[in-house]
């Protein structure tokens, strides 16, 4: 089960089955059910740590996602793509042009739509974040499932700009959406970070051990008024990781061992218990027809849609033309457009965003997250139809090859059915 959940097809697979029970529930008649269940409240009010359900899946499991990327992230940096600054370039220009243009065309939508002005209006664009998250695990997910003979360099790109996003999805949470922030306890969050990371250098894991100072800082960071996700990501990249250690194939780092322990976890409960009482968004009952007219649920919506796969295409595109960068040989511009289509398929991280701006549970937030929920989908169906043509195209050439017995370029069929006419 672990090794299964470490896939990215079957964590993808989880993570759509969750969501589509949720809204299922949430749309039926004991809707009040999962309400209720969602919106229970426990735990130590002493130290204000009494919070929903939801509250707890969005703030407390969504943390070990955060803690797995944060790792991730760190293992990039020092011994992946992201290692290779020629190489990092190219994807890191196009996740940042896809992190820009969709806010923009939020803004913009959303203002043209609303007809609103003043605080009405500054309370709708705050949600102007909410479309400029890929979703790392259901992205590679779809592409996993289409692209069975795409090239490696595509995965290698969806994956370095995935990394990228998610970095800049969590810095634009810590700065933006923290309403109050005690210095204080944000201060007292170093110890124990400081602490995780000289304990890691003297290779020292006792799960428990390091368990518990996770625990520490997530509370310390939780009460200092920033998203306490962010001290899952603090964790992930206070692990350390040794390019020698990452490229030797017979050793595993602590980081590699760390990720490996924590990724089915993450996968198979974290994110899906967080996705079924994030998208859980009742349509019925003229739901629906609320959401279609909301300014910001169109916003997001424009936003995933056209704004990824605009944003992500033209930085491509624009810094392979005005820099040294070039795109990988083995790409053509088709599956480059494939890939930023795809971009749009922002879930997880969407869904928390959607929450920060609007609060949860409010008719706001179901609006668009029923966005994010649509908008993803229909980026996940447009990639498909462009991958799978991709797919086709490199299936053939392939096949080609391999019937290219001898290396002259010219399939041997062919040749044998030149002479047989001969």
């Amino acid at each position: 089960m672990q090794d299964l959940l470490r896939t990215e097809t079957v964590g993808g697979a989880v993570l759509l089955i969750a969501a589509l029970v949720a809204l299922v529930w949430a749309n039926s008649p004991w809707r009040d059910a999962y309400t209720g269940l969602r919106d229970t409240t426990f735990g130590p009010g002493g130290l204000h740590l009494d919070l929903s359900i939801g509250a707890w899946a969005a703030d407390g499991l969504l943390a070990i996602f955060f803690l797995v990327a944060g790792i991730e992230l760190k293992r990039e940096f020092v011994a992946g793509d992201l290692a290779d600054r020629r190489k990092a370039a190219l994807p890191i220009a196009a996740a940042a042009c896809g992190v820009i243009l969709p806010a923009a065309l939020f803004v913009i939508t959303a203002m043209f739509t609303s007809g609103a002005s003043g605080s009405e209006l500054s309370g709708i664009l705050h949600g102007w974040a909410i479309p400029t998250a890929t979703d790392i695990a259901f992205a590679l997910a779809v592409l996993a499932v289409i692209g069975t003979h795409l090239p490696s360099a595509l995965r290698a790109f969806l994956l370095t700009l995935a990394v990228v996003d998610d970095l800049i999805a969590i810095t634009i949470i810590a700065v933006f959406y923290t309403q109050e922030l005690h210095l204080l306890w944000l201060a007292l969050a170093v110890v124990p970070l400081v602490v995780w990371h000289v304990l890691l250098r003297r290779r020292f894991t006792n799960p428990v051990v390091l368990a518990v100072i996770a625990l520490v800082t997530w509370g310390l960071v939780h009460a200092s008024g920033i998203h306490a996700t962010v001290a899952g990501v603090l964790l992930g990249l206070l692990v350390p990781v040794a390019r020698w250690a990452e490229d030797d194939p017979e050793y595993r780092s602590i980081a590699e061992r760390m990720q490996h322990r924590l990724q089915p976890f993450s996968a198979g409960v974290a994110v899906p218990v967080f996705a079924f009482f994030a998208a859980g968004v009742t349509v019925v009952g003229g739901g629906f027809g609320e959401a279609l007219r909301d300014p910001a649920a169109i916003g997001v919506v424009v936003g995933l849609v056209a704004g990824k796969a605009v944003g992500i295409f033209g930085g491509t595109w624009a810094f392979t033309r005005f820099t040294r960068a070039e795109l990988d040989p083995s790409l053509s511009w088709t599956d480059v457009f494939g890939l930023s289509v795809l971009g749009g398929v922002g879930f997880t991280v969407a869904l928390l965003v959607a929450e920060l701006s609007y609060g949860a549970g409010s008719a706001q937030t179901d609006h668009v997250k029923f966005a994010v929920l649509v908008g993803s989908v229909l980026a996940a169906v447009l990639a498909t139809v462009v991958l799978r043509r991709r797919n086709r195209h490199y299936a053939r050439i392939q096949a080609e090859e391999q019937a290219d017995y001898d290396g002259d370029g010219v399939p041997d069929a062919y040749q044998q059915d030149e002479r047989r006419d001969m």
